[in-house]
Order: structure tokens, then sequence, then C-alpha cells
């Protein structure tokens, strides 16, 4: 398979979901899975089209009980297109699908250098007479409101007649994620349709309660033959134009539609449906919209160049691909988040999680202006964040571990487990980590761009409030002289609770109260740069004061981390719990990565076991340098020591059921900065997580856009030892075999085109001659500074494996 392609041969209707996901055009603005264009939503299929922010909210009755949700509304289906042959008496066959008809030849090709998905196969009808079908469709990547599709027919050995039907079609719900069947689904209304001149049709709706007007048109062209008949119909939610076109046998005929698409969330319109039918009908033809469309897709590839060898490499464009797809340049211009399932379905109905934080490191060194309008979609929510604080009876802000549009809490409170088909509480929204999460992006960004502006006015304000909620969410023990942080679920969320306790959450997360630490010192560093003016303008506006930096100088510097047997513990008393049957329970059940739904089912509780879900105290070594962790954990009164993190690895390794496409990804990021050679493993697992749907479905109901970003970051950070700090490169990379050969650029600081290059035991850096001035590098044994129009290679001295963080 070419390395910028993946093809797929043959029609299998078991896998036709997972291949739409996969195969989903877009650009930031919006995307469209890759359903047959003559396919309506079914249980094989689903042709699901997602606006960027575009959210709707609606009240179910859910065991009894009313569940308020907010969804990323399912739009209406600009794709729909489908013939049948017509016979010589003028009788119409049956309309062409794939379920029903006889299919030879299909060929689907998403070709990521020029992102298009083109179609091929052969139809017999029912009466023998064979018809070559060809398509092509892009989702426009230079102007975000435009979608074409372009088919080509052919008639192979007959002459004759054939119906098209070409449209939009305003019959859909948000169906994507089966157990979510229970709930409202119907987010559109107040649909209208018609006909802006001839072979341009539209249609309008609204969103049900956030009152979004979607304005959607279509202008079909064809060319190749004359048209024998043309008309439109419509019954109020389908606006369609049918035509019948007259073939010569060998000869094809071509019907384009060009579709605008745009919603009353947009900028610069008077309103969404006069702006679609305008810019439908001034679209260019086809053949320009794919030239300029491949223009800027090699634009776009050219800021984002990675080059990794072999199939690894394939895999990691793919990602890169569809990261592209969903937060593209376009995005700079909307106030969106990052969707944990990209705009490729409805899992998690499309809300913000913590994604970003394994997004946001590989955009900071490409696409700047993206990470910068991704953290203001948190500012514009930080006063959300602060009376969501407020109302929790403390200072600062809490941002929600699920957002969508306006920045409330749309974490659910129930949540449906399939195995045993209950509807049970749900508390992960005590993840209160994410204001971490919220508060290491703002800095990474700064540091990554050298963007002070930023810094010290919308990223001081979100990473103050962060802080000030910690300081406050600290209770002082006066037994210990430590301070503690109660009542909250970590990363792992398979632990909401101490068995058979009445209180939710649990004490002293490792990682809850390190990056609570490190949020606290990073507030403090900020205040003691920031210009004197600007300093006094945050204390006149509710800044802290000298009391409560005393405060906070005392949490970052005691608060608790718990510990036992020379291992950090994930949290509080997880010791004590007991140890689980992994052998007997793989044997019983083979994939166990749900195991808390497994052991629900069977009246059991994950409380009640040394069990993980995914990576948690394991996240720090994702988040931190060795040395900075060392730092980090210096600072609150401990020795991290090699043998301590090589302890804690190896415990929670063999604790945790990766029930989550992140696991993999944190683990073989882990393991390979510890030098251990079972990372691959994990790293592969990454890479394999969406393309082999390891999740066992859950990528047909969305792509994990933050597991894809992390395995590009995993090259471009993790085996690089790449950090951007005081002013300079800092290289510190690590031999992964699978993975000893490749390449980048990055954009840092200004400077355009630093290229890293990584060939086994030989690191390049280069500085392109169009930049104005050197760049230092340092590495753990030698700093240099290369001018522009220099590359430099170095030979790379390997020291001894080391487990974890080094003394210092």
């Amino acid at each position: 398979m070419p390395e910028w392609t993946w093809e797929y041969e043959g029609y299998d209707p078991d896998s036709e979901r997972l291949r739409e996901s996969l195969c989903t055009l877009g650009n930031g603005y919006f995307a469209t899975r890759g359903a047959a264009p003559e396919s309506r939503a079914g249980l094989v299929h689903y042709p699901g089209t997602y606006a960027a922010g575009c959210y709707d909210r609606r009240v179910s009755t859910v065991a009894g009980r009313s569940v308020e949700n907010e969804d990323m509304v399912n739009l209406p289906n600009w794709l729909l297109l489908r013939f049948r042959l017509v016979s010589e008496d003028g009788a119409p066959g049956p309309w062409f699908a794939m379920d029903t008809c006889e299919v030879s030849g299909h060929w689907q090709s998403l070709h990521l250098r020029q992102g298009t998905l083109t179609r091929s196969f052969r139809y017999r009808g029912t009466d023998g007479r064979v018809l070559r079908v060809e398509q092509c469709r892009l989702v426009h990547m230079g102007d975000p409101h435009l979608a074409a599709l372009r088919t080509v027919f052919t008639p192979e050995g007959w002459s004759g007649r054939i119906h098209v039907e070409s449209g939009l079609d305003g019959h859909v719900i948000n169906g994507n994620v089966h157990r979510y069947r229970a709930l409202d689904r119907n987010h559109l209304t107040a649909f209208r349709t018609g006909e802006a001149e001839p072979g341009t049709v539209w249609l309008y709706c609204r969103t049900r309660t956030s009152d979004i007007g979607i304005g959607m048109a279509e202008r079909a062209v064809v060319t190749g033959c004359r048209p024998t008949s043309f008309s439109r119909t419509g019954d109020g939610h389908e606006a369609a134009q049918h035509t019948e076109l007259t073939l010569d046998d060998g000869r094809s005929a071509t019907v384009d539609k060009c579709v605008a698409l745009h919603t009353a969330r947009d900028r610069a319109i008077s309103d969404p449906l006069s702006a679609a039918v305008e810019r439908a009908s001034s679209a260019p033809d086809f053949d320009t919209l794919l030239r300029s469309h491949k223009a800027a897709w090699e634009e776009l590839w050219r800021q984002a160049d990675l080059s990794v060898p072999g199939e690894a490499g394939r895999v990691l464009r793919l990602h890169l691909f569809h990261v592209l797809q969903t937060l593209s340049p376009h995005t700079a211009d909307l106030d969106v988040g990052v969707p944990a399932r990209g705009l490729h379905g409805e899992a998690y109905r499309g809300h913000v999680f913590w994604d970003e934080l394994f997004v946001l490191p590989h955009l900071n060194l490409h696409f700047p202006e993206v990470s910068r309008a991704l953290l203001d979609y948190r500012h514009r929510r930080l006063p959300r964040a602060v009376a969501a604080a407020r109302e929790a009876g403390r200072p600062g802000a809490k941002y929600p571990w699920q957002s969508g549009s306006d920045g409330r809490d749309e974490t659910q409170t129930l949540h449906l487990n399939p195995h045993s088909g209950r509807w049970l509480p749900d508390r992960s929204g005590l993840q209160h980590h994410v204001g971490s999460a919220v508060a290491y992006n703002v800095w990474q960004y700064c540091q990554a761009t050298g963007d002070t502006g930023y810094l010290h006015t919308r990223g001081a304000e979100m990473l103050l409030q962060i802080a000030r909620f910690w300081a406050a969410s600290a209770e002082h023990d006066p037994t210990s002289g430590r301070y503690r942080i109660r009542g909250v679920v970590g990363p792992d969320e398979y632990h909401d609770g101490y068995p058979g306790a009445v209180r939710p959450g649990i004490d002293d997360n490792a990682y809850t109260n390190v990056t609570a630490a490190w949020v606290i010192t990073r507030a403090l560093e900020l205040i003691g740069t920031l210009p004197p003016r600007r300093r006094q303008e945050l204390l006149e506006h509710g800044g802290p004061d000298a009391g409560e930096l005393s405060l906070w100088e005392d949490v970052s510097r005691h608060l608790r981390v718990p510990f036992h047997q020379n291992v950090i513990s994930q949290f509080e008393g997880y010791e004590r719990l007991a140890e689980l049957d992994w052998d007997g329970y793989r044997e019983q059940y083979g994939d166990i990565r749900r195991l808390d739904r497994i052991l629900e089912a069977e009246g059991d509780s994950v409380n009640r076991y040394q069990a993980s879900k995914q990576a948690d105290a394991l996240m720090l070594g994702y988040l931190f340098s060795p040395a900075e962790l060392s730092a980090v954990f210096a600072r609150l009164g401990y020795e991290l020591t090699d043998e301590t993190w090589q302890r804690t690895v190896d415990y929670y390794l063999r604790r945790t059921s990766h029930g989550s496409t992140l696991s993999g990804l944190v683990h073989g990021w882990v393991l390979a900065r510890a030098r251990r050679a079972d990372a691959w493993r994990y790293c592969r697992e990454a890479l394999e997580g969406d393309v082999a749907d390891l999740q066992g479905g859950t990528t047909a109901e969305g792509i994990h856009l933050g597991a894809m970003a992390g395995t590009l970051d995993l090259v471009q950070r993790g085996l690089t030892g790449l950090e951007t700090r005081e002013d300079a490169l800092w290289l510190d990379p690590v031999h992964l075999p699978e993975l000893s050969e490749f390449g980048f650029t990055i954009r840092y600081r200004g400077h355009w085109g630093i290229g890293v290059r990584l060939r086994g035991e030989r690191l390049t850096v280069s500085v392109p001659d169009s930049e104005e001035s050197p760049v230092r590098v340092v590495l753990p044994d030698r700093s240099l500074t290369i001018d522009p129009g220099e590359a430099r290679t170095l030979t790379l001295r390997r020291e001894r494996p080391r487990a974890g963080p080094p003394r210092r």
C-alpha cells in the first residue's frame, strides 16, 4: 500500500463504520464521515457531518430520572447521491445499494497528501447491464465552507438511461453511538427547503435548544452527456435534484455537486442560508476546487513535516492527517476546544476533556496560532470555571471534566454499562486535574513560542485562578504538617471512591497533588516575573495578595504524595485494596480493557481492587522530563530516586488494564524514556489503537484524537527529549530500535523550519538560511549554537540505561 494512501479492497459490512470513521474528511470547520454517498443511516452505514462547536442541549428521561445532555449535532447529510438504471420502456429499476446489489471490484482509497477520498466499483443490474462508477470527494481545506463530490458513470457494453438523485438530506438524528439510544437524539427543527436557481437547491434548519441556524446549498452540474430530464423534489426535510441521463456505451458522464455550509455562529455573514446559497452558486468548478484544495493541503504538510520510514510512518501520517482535519489553521478563527473524538463521530457527545494535554504540545511547534485559539476557548470560559469553584465553596477556577459550548460542566451523571444493561452513577466530574492540564498547556505554549504577551495577560489569568483553586482545595493536616486534597478522581478513572464508602472520591491522588504543586509553583514564578504595573493590575482586580502568596508557597512545598514499599502510591490506601486475579479474568473474558464494566456486571466493584484503567501515577513521567519531575518532588520534600521510579513503573504495569487508547501511549513514552526494551509493545499499541480498532468498536464512533496526536508527539518530543525552555532547544534522545530513524521540522519562537533528524547514533539539527538569528541547542553533555544556513550532525553518547528521574 503506498505510503500516502490508505486503501480498502472489497466491501465488508462489519467494518463499514470503522472505515467511515477512518475515511472522514474535514478542514477544521466541519467534517464528514466516509460513508457511501448513496447510503442512509442504519445498522451498517452512518453518514455524519459535524461543524466544530455546533452543540445542542436536550433533556431525556433515563432510568426514571431527567438527564440533560449537550451533544455535538449531526448536521444534514450533504453527501446524498444515489442512482438506478432505467429500462428501455422507461421503468426505473431499484436504487443502487451496496448491501442489496451485485457489486464487483470495489475499491476505496483515502489520499492523505491531497485530502480526498476516492471510490470505484462495477454494478451489475438485475438485467445484467454493468455500470462502472468512480467517485471523488473533498472537504475543502482552502475554503472551509465548501465540499464537493464528483461521480463518473460509464456503461460497459450497453447504452441507455440512468436516474440520478442528488440532494441534501435532513432526515438525520444523533444515532452514531448505540448506547445513547435512550437519550433524545433529535436536535434539528424548523426545516425549510427550496430552489435558488436551476441546478441549485438549499436546505435550512436550526438546532432545537441552542437555536443555531444552519444553511446548506448544493449546485449540481452534469458533463459528458445531455440530461434527458431535470426536476426538483422536497418533503420539507430534504431538497433533491433528479436527473435522467442518456449514456452511450463506453462514454463517461459526470455529475459534480458542490455544497456550501454555513451556521449562524459564522462571522461576517447576514444569515447562514443566504451565505450558503451565494457561496455554492459562485464556487468554481470541481477541477478548480480540487487544485486549490490540493495546494492548501501541500502547505499544511510542509508546515507539519514528519518523516518516518516503514509502516509506523504510514500510521503516523494518517494520525497527522486526522489531527489536521480536526484542528487546522481555520480553527484559529473559531471558538472551539479539542473534541476528544475529533469531528469523526458522536462518542463522548463531542465534548472537550483533557485531550488538549496530548494535542497542544505538537501544535505548539507547528501551528502555534491554533494552540493559542484553543487556549482562548478555555479563557473565554474562565468566568464559568470561577463560578463552578464558587459553587463548590472555593475561590479560583474549577474547569469541568467535560466541556461543550459555554463551559458549564457537561459531565454526565449517569452512564450505561453495556455488559449489565444498568445505568450507574457517574462520578468522573471529580477529575479536577483537568485544571492542571489547562495550566500546563498555557505554560508549554508560552515556553515554545516565547509569547510573553499571552503569558502575562490571558495566560496569567487562567494560571493564577487554577493555582488559587488548588491552594484552597488543600487541607492542612496538623499531625503530619502536610496538605491533603481529598475527594477527587484521578486519571485512572476506575476508582471513584473507597470500597463501601458513602463519600465519593479518593484522597491524595499522586498525579493530582504533584500537578497541583507544579501549577502553584509556576504561578508563583510567573508573579515574580510580571512587570510591576501588570502585577499591580492583577492585585487590583482580585489577584493574590501577600497572605495568599504565602499560603501558595507553603502548599507548593508540603502537598502530600503517598508512598508504599518504595513505590509512589496512586492514592492514599491504594496498596490496601485487594489484588485481582488478572490471569483468571483474561482467561475468562479475553479482553478486559473495560474491567470496571465486567466487575459491575458480576455484582462487584473495581473500587475494591488494585486495578487501573490507564496510566495515572505514570502520567507524571509523561508530562515532565526526568530532571523536572525530580525537582518537583524535591520541592515537596521527597527524594525520587531511580529505584523508586523503576519500582513504580513495574508496579503499575502489572496492574493496568489499558482501557483507554491513551494508556498505551503514556506507557510507551515512559518506558522509552526509561530505556526499557518493552517500550515498543506499548508504542505499537498506541499506533494501532484506531487503525486496528483495538478498543473493539469504539473507533466507529469517532477516532481518538488525543492518542493520535500523542503518537506524533512521541516522535517529536518523547524520543528526542525535546524541551523548549530557557531560550534554547533541549534535546536528550533515547534509542528505540523500531523507531531509530525519523525527522521533522518545527517552528520555535519565530524560527520557521528548524530541522531535527535522528538516524541511529547520529542527530542532525539544521537552521534554514532564511532565519535571522542562531538557535541555541542543549544536549546532556554539551551545548552549541547553530547559525542560519548551518546543519550540525552530532554523534550521541549513549549513557547507561536509567529507569527514571535522575538525582539532582
